[in-house]
């Protein structure tokens, strides 16, 4: 049986972000991440599970070579933190799980061995020893939660130098004892400044150049964190949008500069997406923009 790659990516201070953050909204970052991941799964690999913070990805009988690897995980690191400074960048919710997203890290463990398959009601799901240790490499010696990390096995495999050097990668030797067996890797830090980070469409900042041409003021008695999140988190939406017959949206993000959502009003749609406008330092904004209503340009409406 030839050997098969096993390939982990991991995000780290998944379970801190959880447990400190508001479960609805870490539970929306932590998913895009995850797509993020998959998306840029650029060897083809195959994806045996979803296992929380992590994705356990295979590759059968088959292991890209060194470049390929390298550059399979340049790409997920790119993805990753390029994904993280948009959300950065367009964030509008206050809430603890939005502010504190950019503080994610990534390591990625990869392994190479024997791959059995269990099958079990027409599921096909690897196991086997490589497995194992594939997920025991998770629990390592490396100080640092931003890392990619080789089994001395696959280093082997493709060739790759112990102390291989690039302009992002820079190699270590380390090992450590798992159930009386040494495991033997090289590890790499990952210096996040050297990565070409994706250019992303900048917000929509509205500089108002005219008077506000109608205004409604109205008091609520609850926080101005609990506002914000009634109208921004459009599942909420048709308990106040008087009218509304239909109300469509990505329900896997949260809402942020740029987001889109489509409201069926007498039949018609009218496509909305999200803005805002300076604000005071205790202030928080939150804006729509729409085209859609018939002899109007551009119609702008802000809660501030």
């Amino acid at each position: 049986m030839a050997a098969s790659l096993l390939f982990i990516p991991d995000i780290s201070g998944f379970t801190h972000f959880v447990q400190t953050t508001e479960v609805e909204h870490s539970q929306h970052v932590i998913a895009e991440l995850l797509e993020v991941l998959i998306s840029a799964n650029t060897q083809q690999l195959k994806l045996a599970e979803v296992e929380g913070d992590a994705l356990f990805f295979f590759k059968e009988n088959n292991i890209p070579s060194q470049e390929k690897l390298l550059a399979q995980v340049e790409s997920m690191y790119t993805a990753f933190y390029s994904h993280l400074q948009l959300l950065e960048k367009h964030r509008i919710c206050p809430c603890n799980a939005c502010a504190t997203a950019p503080q994610l890290q990534l390591k990625i463990i990869a392994h190479c061995g024997e791959l059995p398959f269990l099958e079990v009601q027409g599921n096909k799901k690897p196991f086997g020893e490589a497995v194992i240790e594939a997920h025991r490499l998770l629990k390592n010696s490396v100080q640092s939660d931003n890392y990619v990390l080789f089994s001395q096995s696959l280093s082997k495999h493709i060739g790759m130098a112990i102390d291989y050097e690039s302009r992002l990668f820079h190699f270590q030797k380390d090992k450590d004892i798992y159930d009386g067996k040494t495991i033997d890797y090289t590890y790499s830090e990952i210096d996040t400044s050297k990565l070409k980070l994706k250019s992303f469409s900048e917000g929509i900042y509205v500089d108002e150049k005219c008077a506000t041409q109608i205004v409604f003021e109205k008091q609520f008695s609850v926080s101005s964190d609990q506002l914000i999140e009634f109208i921004t988190n459009y599942k909420y939406r048709h308990f106040w949008a008087q009218g509304a017959e239909k109300i469509e949206w990505n329900d896997n993000e949260v809402t942020r500069l740029g987001s889109e959502h489509t409201c069926t009003v007498g039949g018609k749609q009218l496509n909305f997406t999200v803005v805002t406008k300076e604000a005071q330092p205790d202030e928080i904004v939150y804006g729509e923009l729409t085209t859609s209503p018939p002899r109007v340009d551009e119609l702008y409406q802000f809660l501030p």
